[in-house]
């Protein structure tokens, strides 16, 4: 099968997210300036560079009491700064709570039964028990082309490690189970992991 997304592809789903598979899940807190609180997951999420560290999401959709965006790009143009937390396994029924579509005043975590703590390095709130949290502060907003899609790029300026999943100095995935996101309503979760040596490594 070939098809040019600008014609249509025919299929019952559109199979463009289940390509691109599995995605790491960035669930992003932020606050208002007015001081609400937001928590939401966002799977066109990734880290881009090493040093200093950086993270970019995407947000490619609007709700109507927030215009052009959502609440989390909303709370960020308004702040300058974003937390990322790592989903477990443990957490994807709360983290499919934060997903729905809920009015402006609503927090997240409050809904969704989960603990809250707050950043170091900025005015935001965490996901306490996270098995990591990502600080960040805003560097970048990019319009990408078609309606309500924006690239949203930052610099990690403070990271939590939950201490059970640091394992003689490494980090290690296995002690809490990543959540990834595939096509469709599916998900995977990170069970089994292996190493490899790149050509020329030790």
């Amino acid at each position: 099968m070939f098809y040019q997304p600008s014609e249509g592809h025919g299929l019952p789903h559109n199979p463009f997210n289940a390509i691109i598979t599995p995605r790491p899940i960035g669930w992003i807190s932020t606050r208002g300036r007015d001081g609400a609180d937001n928590l939401a997951p966002y799977s066109f999420f990734n880290g881009v560079a090493y040093t200093p560290p950086q993270v970019m999401f995407a947000s490619t959709a609007a709700k109507p009491d927030r215009g052009h965006t959502k609440d989390t790009l909303g709370n960020i143009e308004e702040t300058g700064v974003f937390c990322v937390n790592v989903v477990a396994e443990a957490m994807t029924q709360a983290m499919n709570t934060t997903s729905g579509p809920w009015p402006r005043e609503t927090d997240e975590f409050t809904l969704a039964g989960l603990a809250k703590a707050e950043c170091e390095t900025i005015p935001c709130p965490r996901v306490e028990g996270s098995p990591a949290s990502l600080e960040c502060r805003l560097t970048q907003i990019v319009a990408l082309k078609g309606k309500n899609n924006f690239l949203v790029l930052g610099e990690v300026t403070g990271v939590h490690l939950r201490d059970d999943c640091l394992v003689e100095g490494i980090f290690d995935v296995t002690r809490y189970n990543p959540l990834s996101r595939l096509g469709y309503r599916d998900y995977t979760v990170v069970r089994e992991v292996f190493a490899l040596a790149r050509p020329g490594e030790e």
